[in-house]
């Protein structure tokens, strides 16, 4: 199968977004390149030949499905409230990946208004079959489960075919070798729930060509693998069929340090399904809490055969430091899967998922993962015709206010009103923060406007970020850095600068140890160090999504 470009969806997403400026009278805010530094201790290690590194996708990469066609690997992550949604990664050899497209790239397809940041799109599921890409999907609290279809992955995908007779999350397909089709998902049980956290994973058979479930849906699991434990949130269910048994991956305990990846099989599609004896095939909750570099939280994996017959799992797992903190989010971990009496397992008991494996047979040329894992350094000089893949808006954008043309070579932002805690659509564009040490910076023109305040920010949800700004105040220039962390926000520091026309800014991180620059054409100076980032982290921001680092222009009340 020839390698898919990505050129429907970037052109639609060019169209949409940077037309010519409506309704914006604030003058926009310049942006010269953004680059960003990563040099984790872990990632340093020299990688042994036919190796690779974990994770493979680093960063804020939850929830990963994968699906094979032909000799090509594609997989797609939960994106919540971030636009465009659900990332589409194309692999030739499940190391090496290359973001081609995303399932949602125009804002006519979903509105996430109104939703706090870790609601929107839920754990997305891909399969190919028969020439079609189809990812099934929940729009949580935005409209509910839907089915999106593209004959290339790299779009345009579908407006979403909303499926309003299952209620629940995480469904996903089967495409039996019958022809028959099925419908998974979490649901509540069949009776009352006995206890917060009690689901099922309910089937029930798909109509193909009315893309519509249908018939009668029955409970293949009630509460999890062993019901008399009060197991919580059995979701993320997968089908795959071997040797003519029916095996139904699912995730159990939570997506925090009590996750893990249960199997059960049967001969018949309707099961009953028996649990493996060797559960759960993945977890990291049965290792001591101290131990070096630790990877947590691991499950909700996927299972695909790759090109040499070896079964393989992505998986979500985080990073973390102190013991509970972790400020890149749950990211995608590959392991290869070993089958044993007809049970496949992911990784024996106790034991620690290793940051640098044996390489599939058929990886490409060197294991140099960069830009989605290892220590390196990105830049965007913003000299081309679209935003890179990279760059993410928080929630839709109902209006352009991304501008590329009108200042070539230079990303302009017409500033909104909106602030960072607003449930809608504020004029700051993101990427993933991918390490737990990194450094991200910017060149700015300096806001010409009075009533206009810019600069470069460290986000992790409405309710936790750090912003480094610069605006004009009583005739003076003024830098300050505010800080929001689930309660009012509050300017930390502040330092009245020279008359400039452009300024440098700078965001530090180590673990949850984070600093602010700044070079006003004198070098580089601190603003405030040893700030305390672990307001980023997921642990005390709450949520699903992992912290981001942008550009960010505001109009700013008058005071």
């Amino acid at each position: 199968m020839k390698t898919i470009k990505n050129i429907g969806s970037r052109l639609t997403m060019l169209a949409a977004l940077l037309a010519p400026w409506p309704l914006l009278a604030a003058e926009p805010v310049l942006f010269d390149w953004f680059q960003y530094h990563g040099d984790d201790a872990v990632f340093a290690t020299p990688l042994p030949d036919g190796s690779y590194r974990n994770p493979v996708l680093a960063g804020f990469h939850p929830d990963p499905s994968i699906t094979r066609a032909g000799d090509r690997f594609y997989l797609v992550n939960s994106s919540f409230a971030y636009f465009p949604g659900i990332p589409v990664f194309e692999s030739q050899d499940l190391v090496h990946w290359k973001q081609i497209g995303n399932v949602i790239d125009r804002p006519s397809q979903l509105d996430f208004d109104g939703l706090g940041l870790s609601r929107g799109v839920f754990a997305p599921a891909i399969e190919y079959h028969d020439g079609v890409f189809y990812v099934v999907n929940t729009a949580v609290d935005s409209g509910g489960n839907f089915l999106a279809t593209a004959s290339n992955p790299a779009g345009p995908w579908s407006d979403p075919i909303w499926l309003p007779t299952i209620d629940g999350i995480d469904p996903s397909l089967f495409f039996d070798d019958d022809g028959r089709v099925y419908l998974l998902n979490n649901d509540l049980p069949e009776e009352k729930p006995r206890y917060d956290g009690h689901r099922a994973i309910w089937l029930q058979a798909f109509d193909l060509e009315k893309k519509q479930p249908f018939g009668p849906r029955k409970v293949l699991i009630d509460g999890g693998v062993d019901p008399s434990t009060n197991p919580i949130w059995i979701e993320g269910p997968h089908l795959l069929k071997r040797d003519g048994w029916y095996y139904l991956n699912c995730a159990e305990g939570g997506t925090g340090p009590q996750h893990s990846q249960v199997i059960l099989r049967s001969r018949d599609v309707w099961g009953p399904y028996t649990p493996s004896p060797h559960n759960p095939i993945l977890t990291q909750r049965d290792l001591p809490d101290d131990r070096p570099q630790p990877i947590t939280n691991a499950g909700h994996a996927d299972l695909v055969q790759g090109l040499d017959g070896q079964w393989w799992a992505t998986f979500l797992a985080s990073r973390n430091y102190g013991g509970v903190h972790y400020n890149t989010g749950r990211e995608t971990f590959l392991l290869p899967v070993e089958w044993k009496d007809g049970w496949p397992m992911i990784l024996p008991p106790q034991t620690a998922i290793p940051y640098v494996a044996k390489a599939p047979t058929f990886m490409h040329g060197k294991a140099a993962q960069a830009p989605l894992s290892g220590n390196f350094s990105w830049r965007d000089e913003f000299d081309g015709p679209t935003l890179g893949p990279e760059w993410m808006y928080v929630r839709v954008p109902k209006q352009a206010w991304v501008d590329l043309d009108s200042h070539r070579g230079q990303l302009a932002i017409r500033p909104l009103a909106e602030n960072l805690d607003s449930l809608r659509n504020p004029s700051l564009l993101v990427r993933r923060q991918q390490h737990m040490r990194f450094e991200a910076s910017t060149a700015m023109q300096v806001p010409t406007e009075a009533g206009t305040e810019a600069g470069i920010v460290a986000f992790q949800n409405e309710d936790h970020w750090l912003f480094m700004g610069v605006r004009r105040h009583d005739g003076q220039l003024q830098l300050f850095l505010r800080r929001r962390d689930g309660g009012g926000e509050r300017e930390v520091a502040s330092r009245i600068l020279p008359a400039i026309g452009q300024l440098q800014l700078k965001i530090t991180g180590d673990q949850g140890d984070y600093g602010f620059a700044y070079d006003a054409g004198a070098g580089w100076q601190w603003l405030q160090q040893h700030e305390d980032g672990s307001i980023l982290s997921t642990d005390v921001a709450g949520g699903f999504v992992g912290a981001v680092l942008g550009p960010y222009a505001r109009i700013a009340p008058q005071e």
